[in-house]
């Protein structure tokens, strides 16, 4: 068994994907190749849980990609590390200070001087937090209620000052997800990640690969549960006949796939357009697409597990972790409401 397929939480398969070279092979340079990026994810979604797959993704597509894009010797020591598998970096955007998809909201503060900064607040949920070397913690550097108030810093997980707490849930095992505690946190000024003020835009930036491998992860999720459940169905009889037999079952998965090979079309498009990363809106709509297709297809997998779906490795909770497609990265109703602001705009652009 190789050290990828044997890994039991996000830390073990980190390492074994950097070391086999896997990680490197996803960066054109620092840049995203969203074409092997999409391969990895799925060949990580058919051989591991949720949870280790949860710890690994925000490195890939957000932490990595914002390191190395920008010119801090800081920044480069922690991409190599990461890459060869030597060090992991968690995402620290998500804040106590304000609901999960109000980034502006946020409340963790950033001093920044001449010679240093000091962080203080709390971020949540954040995953990967309980294995992390580094954190990469989105502050607010300034009071003003403007899109230039945030800036990266890279917090060091074990400075003075720093603490992580596990989330307290039964999901997401392995997914090393905690919730980050900075106390007067004090860092040397080259910690600062990209130029003060432009902590949003970079994460802007980014962000939409993140939805793009959602979305990409959702797929083979949904493709996954379907060929679970269709196998289940062939094995089990109602009245001497399989149930795969019954018209009804037939009707339900079918539409599944129709929905999983629609989300498909979706993120082949943006995989084939140009280097970089896929523009904001088609990263809006790759992720509410991913959180769609998973709702519609794990509701009717895991109805069609009957009572076998709460057990341990029933569908029931495969359906109740997916729901993070909806929540993780941006609440479907917030993308939709960004949506709508580009509605007149986006009808006249054609596919």
């Amino acid at each position: 068994m190789s050290d990828i397929a044997a890994a039991v939480d996000g830390r073990e398969l980190w390492r074994a994907l950097g070391r086999s070279g896997r990680v490197e092979k996803v960066y054109a340079g620092t840049d995203v190749c969203r074409e092997r990026l999409a391969d990895l994810v799925r060949e990580l979604d058919g051989g591991h849980p949720t949870g280790p797959v949860l710890a690994v993704c925000p490195q890939l597509a957000v932490a990595l990609p914002i390191l190395g894009a920008v010119s801090s010797p800081v920044a480069a020591t922690a991409w190599r590390s990461a890459v060869a598998g030597d060090g992991m970096i968690s995402v620290a955007a998500t804040d106590d200070g304000a609901a999960g998809s109000d980034l502006m909201g946020l409340r963790t503060s950033a001093r920044v001087t001449e010679s240093g900064v000091t962080v203080s607040g709390r971020k949540r949920w954040i995953a990967s937090a309980q294995f992390a070397d580094w954190h990469l913690v989105l502050a607010r550097h300034s009071d003003r209620d403007h899109f230039t108030s945030f800036t990266w810093l890279l917090v060091p997980a074990g400075a003075p000052g720093v603490r992580v707490v596990p989330a307290g849930t039964d999901f997401f095992s392995g997914g090393g997800v905690g919730h980050l505690q900075l106390d007067d946190v004090r860092l040397p000024r080259d910690h600062v990640i990209g130029r003060i003020g432009y902590g949003m835009a970079l994460f802007a930036r980014h962000l939409s690969t993140e939805r793009y491998l959602s979305a990409t992860w959702a797929a083979a999720l949904c493709r996954r549960a379907v060929g679970a459940t269709r196998h289940r169905a062939a094995a089990r009889r109602v009245r001497d006949e399989p149930l795969w037999r019954h018209d009804g079952v037939r009707e339900r998965l079918a539409r599944c796939l129709v929905e999983i090979r629609k989300l498909d079309a979706l993120c082949a498009g943006v995989a084939g357009g140009p280097d970089g990363p896929p523009a904001p809106v088609d990263g809006m709509v790759l992720k509410i697409a991913g959180a769609d297709t998973v709702a519609t297809v794990l509701d009717v997998c895991a109805q069609l597990w009957g009572a076998d779906g709460f057990g341990d490795a029933g569908m029931q909770r495969l359906r109740a972790e997916a729901a993070m497609f909806g929540i993780a990265g941006g609440a479907t109703e917030a993308l939709l409401a960004a949506v709508a602001d580009r509605l007149p705009e986006l009808l006249e652009v054609t596919p």
